[in-house]
């Protein structure tokens, strides 16, 4: 099989992009992510494109002009502007990549394989999302909810009402905001009741990725926030504030990923920037008792497998935290630590910018933001630029190894589906 490499990484700002359509944010991705791999353009010879929301009709209110729904070929679609400007290649073949949460990092397994295969030697993938409609937040929400099985609704309420029994936590939804901010809620209480983890510890993880946040000029959010500060904060679900979740926001991200033979043709500067694909892993997860074995431990299981190594070579992570208790969660399914102790593992500051295991450098999904179809390639854009050295104040020291987990959606008490990438320089 062939070696893959990224050539190219890019991230647009996450912020509210109310002046901003699907279309203009994947042209922003696509230019800013071929100006980084400065090849030329009529190399890609295949495409994946991940988006969640932009099925969805909004009817016009005010001066707000809503949206109409592209139900299919979206990302023929947002990329065909770009073929009649002469700076997208004519007949491409696009892929579109629906995963929830974890689309964009699906739309990065789809060129990795085409790299894989033989079929291409140079392949992207693009992922963008509009999720700020200020006049249609019950749409917005309801947006979220396909994220799981809508068939089986309220099985879903079921089970976690009976979690709630041993919890204590009451399990109700609010319109105010989605339903999986209602579902870590009821994980992160019955985290608390299984090994003792507090609410101070998970504000001690969104404070530190609130920190990093304020260090990064991509961030939705580039401000710090004092651990009180983010106690005292609006409760959105307890044990939640909303310090801990990540916001509505809008954005794209992509990558260009190449081929060990393509890359020896290219000139030194841009072999020195190429970053290697060690590992790329999906899994899906399905309904069972909670905590067993997660979707995130096994998919990571493999991946370290398929990269000859152990979770104790990853110099930095970027994990799924769409909220802060997440974070902990996932620092122990990655055997950063024994499970159970990523409260205490998060509270000694090891996943600080400046501790031993840096996670969320890029600010977390609570700061960076979540536009869901660019989440995952932000994730990896913020990895590629550490093991370039090209993170600025937030750099971490001799980066050779770095992880991304990338999660979407809910089956039961587990994430419907999950990628672990794992990147070296080497």
């Amino acid at each position: 099989m062939n070696d893959v490499y990224i050539i190219g990484s890019y991230s647009t700002q996450f912020k509210k992009w109310r002046d901003k359509s699907i279309k203009d944010l994947t042209k922003m991705a696509y230019i800013g992510v071929l100006e980084d791999s400065r090849i030329d353009a009529n190399d890609i010879g295949s495409a994946a494109f991940s988006n969640c929301g932009w099925g969805h009709t909004l009817q016009p209110v005010g001066d707000d002009p809503g949206m109409r729904g592209q139900m299919n070929v979206r990302g023929q679609v947002a990329l065909a502007p770009l073929v009649i400007e002469g700076i997208f290649p004519k007949r491409v073949p696009i892929v579109n990549v629906e995963g929830a949460c974890a689309s964009g990092s699906l739309a990065f397994h789809c060129a990795c394989r085409e790299i894989l295969s033989g079929n291409s030697e140079v392949s992207i993938a693009i992922g963008a999302e509009k999720t700020v409609y200020p006049n249609h937040l019950l749409q917005v929400v309801d947006m979220f909810t396909g994220g799981t099985d809508t068939a089986r609704l309220n099985d879903l309420f079921n089970s976690y009402q009976t979690l709630g029994k041993e919890t204590g936590k009451e399990w109700a939804t609010d319109a105010k905001h989605t339903l999986f901010m209602d579902i870590y809620a009821s994980l992160a209480a019955w985290h608390m009741k299984k090994h003792g983890t507090t609410q101070q510890q998970i504000a001690i993880a969104a404070s530190k990725n609130h920190l990093h946040g304020s260090m990064n000029e991509l961030a939705q959010y580039q401000f710090e926030v004092p651990v009180e500060k983010v106690l005292s904060d609006y409760v959105v679900s307890w044990p939640l504030t909303r310090a801990m979740c990540a916001p509505l926001g809008d954005g794209s991200a992509a990558a260009i990923l190449c081929s060990g033979k393509y890359l020896k043709k290219l000139p030194d500067s841009i072999k020195r920037r190429a970053v290697r694909v060690l590992a790329c892993v999906p899994a899906s997860g399905y309904e069972h008792e909670i905590g067993g074995e997660s979707v995130t431990g096994w998919a990571a299981e493999r991946a370290y497998r398929l990269a000859g190594i152990k979770p104790s070579a990853i110099d930095v992570a970027e994990v799924h935290d769409a909220t802060a208790f997440a974070e902990i969660h996932q620092v122990e399914q990655l055997g950063f630590c024994p499970v159970g102790e990523g409260g205490k593992f998060i509270e000694s500051g090891a996943t600080r910018y400046d501790g031993k295991k840096p996670v969320n450098t890029s600010g977390g999904l609570e700061s960076k933001g979540h536009p869901i179809g660019a989440t995952g390639l932000s994730q990896v854009s913020e990895i590629v630029m550490q093991i370039r050295g090209e993170a600025g104040k937030r750099q971490i020291k001799n980066t050779r190894i770095g992880l991304v987990e990338n999660g979407g959606g809910f089956i039961g008490f587990e994430e419907a589906c999950c990628v672990i990438t794992i990147l070296g320089n080497k």
